[in-house]
């Protein structure tokens, strides 16, 4: 499982890992062949083969340029990566989250990417991530992929043994609700989702925005918008599945793993994408028996946001000396022939998803893609429809997801709730000096 928000969530010391045929972490010319430095934010196993292999074949056919790749354990990442710049020996070419792109390019530390790499390369992009990666019309990221926070998974033979029709899932909050409530049976409850506020905090970003159609502070920052009356319905939908005990009051393992329904203790769950990498390779059996759909709107309007688009991107840092070279590794690797990025997709379990209107045709004439039962439900119904995470301070986030655990656990009333939210972020704003300097 990979998402942004979680792993960027603390540091501590370990070792470095490295991998590939250098450990410098500089750049420069050797006999004619100009080095170009290349550190990966230590993912999932399959992933560190995939950019080996990747980094090796580009090698092999760029006699000029030799990448050095190193992979870095994602819990000493940002300790390393700061220890690099303040050496003066940061990686030419680095992979980062959405998030940390437009802070990044504030400080400087980005450079774009425009005139480096061929338009198409960025015209190839699907338009709700191009913006992901644009600050003031330039490129200063070349996406990889995208995985959405909340897809909805549910057994299809829990469904139809409850009277429901597992080729309609639920299309509202009402109708996910009367579903949980049907297949809550016996040891069996109707659905898992995000009950504290340390996952409540990024998991239920879609949802805000789906109640909503804003986040709980003003697009520049300036002021507070948790106590807006749509975020009253959005803490309800929290309250009415953990007060009617239709999801488990005390999650055995932090949410998102999806341990409790491979175990069969839930029917339905909100989870992320790389939940159906974790269903293929741990509980292979249920593949059969779990359908997927785009998690319910409010409305039941299937174009509303209600899942957000984390990701990685590569970007090449403000004081690379070989920008092109590193460049040309970016294009060739990430945005030219579309079977490299399939290739990726396929390691994956088709769990993770693309930024490119190419690589969609091409996995289109796939048919091993074609076959995977979750793949094509995922791209047409939710990826079109996220939006990027939030780049405020984490602060804000966890103000409103205390806020819906306090008033789904019945600690707080939805209006005290909010309105300590309310309280929180205003201080925020205040102490932080927040207003304007939305990047």
């Amino acid at each position: 499982m990979r998402l942004t928000y979680l792993l960027m969530a603390g540091v501590s010391v370990a070792a470095l890992a490295v991998t590939g045929c250098s450990s410098s972490s500089s750049s420069g010319d050797s006999n004619g062949v100009t080095h170009v430095s290349f550190w990966q934010e230590k993912y999932e196993d399959y992933q560190q083969v995939w950019f080996k292999k990747q980094v090796t074949d580009f090698n092999a056919s760029h006699p000029k340029i030799h990448i050095d790749y190193q992979v870095v354990p994602g819990d000493t990442w940002q300790q390393k990566l700061k220890a690099a710049q303040a050496a003066g020996k940061q990686p030419d070419v680095a992979t980062t989250n959405y998030g940390s792109i437009a802070p990044g390019v504030a400080d400087g530390q980005f450079i774009p990417l425009d005139g480096l790499l061929p338009d198409s390369a960025f015209s190839d992009l699907k338009d709700n991530v191009k913006s992901f990666v644009t600050i003031e019309g330039k490129h200063y990221a070349y996406p990889i992929l995208v995985e959405p926070s909340t897809v909805l998974y549910y057994r299809t033979d829990l469904a139809r043994a409850a009277g429901l029709d597992p080729n309609s899932p639920p299309k509202t909050w009402d109708e996910l609700i009367t579903w949980a409530r049907a297949l809550t049976k016996g040891k069996v409850t109707g659905m898992t989702i995000a009950s504290t506020k340390e996952d409540l905090q990024w998991s239920s970003w879609g949802l805000q925005w789906d109640a909503c159609g804003h986040w709980a502070i003003s697009d520049d920052w300036s002021k507070s918008q948790a106590t807006d009356p749509c975020y009253d319905k959005l803490l309800q939908f929290y309250k009415t599945l953990y007060q009617d005990k239709l999801m488990p009051q005390q999650p055995k393992v932090n949410y998102p793993d999806s341990l409790p329904y491979q175990q069969g203790e839930v029917a339905m769950m909100a989870d992320g994408s790389w939940a159906v990498g974790q269903l293929k390779d741990l509980a292979p059996k249920l593949i059969s028996k779990t359908a997927v759909a785009a998690f319910p709107s409010m409305d039941g309007d299937p174009t509303k946001t209600t899942a957000t688009l984390g990701g990685w991107t590569l970007t090449i840092d403000g004081k690379a000396k070989h920008k092109q070279q590193a460049a040309d590794f970016i294009n060739w690797m990430l945005a030219g022939d579309p079977q490299i990025m399939t290739s990726f997709f396929k390691a994956g379990g088709y769990s993770k998803y693309t930024v490119r209107k190419s690589v969609d045709q091409a996995l289109l004439k796939d048919p091993q893609a074609n076959a995977d039962p979750f793949m094509k439900v995922i791209s047409d119904k939710v990826i079109p429809y996220g939006r990027q995470e939030p780049d405020y301070p984490t602060d804000i986030s966890d103000a409103l997801a205390t806020a819906i655990e306090a008033a789904m656990k019945g600690t707080s009333s939805i209006p005290s709730a909010l309105g300590t939210a309310d309280s929180k972020i205003k201080s925020v704003i205040q102490k932080q000096q927040l207003a304007g300097t939305q990047p």
